[in-house]
């Protein structure tokens, strides 16, 4: 599997409403981050469903390189 493109430096703040589904872009060539528009098609990545269960802020990861996906788990502070 080739790696992610690295969209950003720092996490994507999402006001998310309970009860809806998010589809998280894990390959970062979506034009619509970072949510999947499909660019993905053709690759081994596909997107990952995100439920939220309570209205609130969500922080996205960006970097592409979290371990807690799609929730941004601090690796773009890492080098």
């Amino acid at each position: 599997m080739s790696d992610p493109v690295r969209v950003a430096d720092t996490p994507f703040i999402i006001e998310v409403e309970a009860g809806q589904t998010y589809f998280w872009c894990a390959c970062g060539l979506s034009t619509n981050q970072p949510f999947c528009d499909g660019s993905h098609r053709g690759s081994d990545f596909t997107p990952i469903q995100y439920e939220a269960t309570e209205s609130k802020n969500v922080f996205f990861c960006g970097c592409k390189a979290t371990a807690t996906q799609p929730l941004c788990d601090g690796s773009h502070n890492k080098k």
